[in-house]
């Protein structure tokens, strides 16, 4: 049996080496597989990379004014608040080529190209911001709109599309024959003029803070496209230059290293903050949404302030109970990113002037925006209803005039009348249109001027007290 047992033993190894071959096989093809699929080396042309990124930083004749005819069509689509005239004018704009170059000549230690990029980098953001001040100044349309507030203020979307865009930019521009389509959607997304020319509407109009969050935005997008360029030039291995003098070669080193490493850290640093602050924002609106509820009350508002760590909840309708806004403040504490978060309550039942003025101001673009503005064809219908059924009581009115008991009382207290009729005559002024009763008399012929004159006026003041008619129209027969 032991002899058995053995024969065994040996037959089952063999196929156990089989199998374990064909899980090495399988997994050296997928390793290839993905290597082949990801790989973007082989097909690097690294030297006219190098050369192309270095034509682009170029700044001078056709590209000044291509980049100014750009920034007057970006103005003019933000100022109309055309999201197709921006995309044209991002298409045609010349300044992602001084911005890759400073990536690039970071990564290759190339201090002339670094001076050259920054040099036209700087003169196209002046000429930019200088070319959209003047059109804002001159032009009479200065109102905000919201293409114009979109670029007003970064958000981690910004920077999350500045970096992939970055590298989807320089890759595509490593690729031997350079993918053009790539390079015009990375400046459709990236949006490098648009803030330029919210920073030139901000400085027109006097308003500072519109200008510092635009150009806020652009250095976002600006440094993380040049640090998405020096990650992918250094990935790639792109050549350093060389010096014959070898301590020139290590100052540049030092010098590159030093920029990149300004570069990295307040990058890395703005893109912590900026997604804390977007989660504080994301937790908020949950939070307000989900936990912020009482049966008969109901938020018209709700404002959150990062910096301060402030929620502030305007609430109308039901007061809500002092424990219920204990148990709010209990939940509070216990969200994740929300705990030294301050949680402030106004309610429509507050009476304190500093509360009811808050509330007020809240409140008061909601509330008083559906009632006087949306509503206000609703009001304008009802008072077309209100007109008609006036005029339809007025008909009604006249129609039940009782004309034979007016007969013999006019006969009996006005002898001098011969004839009595009665008529109704529609009247319009082309917007409302009325019904006047008409009482029509005829004289009998010894009756003098003075005494029909006066006669007719009691008559019309009889008539009106009798029929309770405000408007009556009594006249008489030639």
């Amino acid at each position: 049996m032991e002899n058995t047992e053995h024969k065994d033993d040996i037959k089952i190894t063999p196929n156990d080496k089989e199998f374990d071959q064909v899980k090495l096989n399988t997994w050296q093809s997928i390793k290839q597989f993905l290597s082949e699929l990801f790989d973007i080396r082989a097909d690097t042309d690294r030297d006219a990379t190098i050369d192309a990124v270095k034509k682009d930083i170029s700044f001078k004749g056709h590209t000044a004014w291509i980049l100014i005819f750009s920034i007057f069509v970006a103005s003019i689509g933000l100022n109309v608040s055309s999201t197709a005239v921006v995309i044209g004018a991002m298409l045609i704009s010349p300044l992602m080529g001084p911005i890759v170059g400073i990536g690039l000549s970071v990564a290759i230690n190339d201090v002339d190209t670094l001076k050259r990029s920054l040099i036209n980098l700087g003169v196209m953001v002046f000429l930019s911001v200088l070319t959209a001040f003047l059109y804002f100044k001159l032009s009479p349309l200065t109102e905000e709109t919201p293409e114009l507030i979109a670029r007003t203020y970064p958000t981690i979307l910004d920077v999350l599309i500045a970096i992939f865009g970055g590298l989807g930019l320089i890759v595509a521009k490593t690729k031997s024959g350079t993918i053009a389509s790539v390079i015009f959607g990375v400046a459709i997304a990236t949006a490098l003029m648009p803030p330029l020319c919210t920073v030139g509407y901000g400085l027109a109009v006097g308003n500072a803070s519109y200008a510092g969050g635009a150009l806020y935005l652009f250095s976002i997008n600006a440094v993380f496209i040049a640090l998405s360029t020096f990650i992918v030039s250094k990935i790639l291995r792109f050549p350093m230059v060389r010096f014959a003098n070898s301590k020139r070669r290590k100052r540049t080193a030092q010098i590159a290293t030093v920029i990149a490493i300004a570069v990295m850290v307040p990058s890395v640093w703005l893109f912590i903050k900026l997604l804390d602050q977007q989660v504080f924002e994301n937790k908020t609106r949950d939070f307000v949404k989900n936990i912020v509820k009482y049966e008969g009350a109901e938020v018209v508002k709700f404002t959150h302030d990062y910096k301060s760590r402030n929620i502030d909840v305007y609430l109308i309708g039901r007061p809500v109970p002092q424990n219920k806004i204990n148990e709010w403040l209990s939940k509070l504490e216990k969200t994740e990113n929300l705990e030294k978060t301050h949680l402030r309550i106004y309610q429509g039942s507050d009476q304190s002037s500093e509360v009811a003025a808050k509330l007020s101001g809240a409140i008061k673009a909601g509330i008083l925006e559906d009632l006087y503005v949306k509503n206000e064809q609703i009001i304008q219908n009802k008072d077309e209803k209100i007109s008609f059924l006036e005029n339809e009581i007025a008909l009604l009115k006249v129609q039940n005039i009782p004309f034979q008991e007016l007969s013999k009382e006019l006969k009996i207290n006005y002898e001098n009348v011969e004839t009595f009729s009665y008529s109704n005559k529609i009247t319009t002024n082309f917007k409302k249109t009325d019904t006047v009763p008409v009482i029509s008399l005829r004289w009998k012929k010894n009756v003098s001027s003075k005494e029909r004159k006066a006669e007719l006026k009691k008559i019309e003041s009889w008539l009106k007290y009798k029929l309770k008619l405000d408007s009556l129209q009594v006249s008489e027969y030639p």
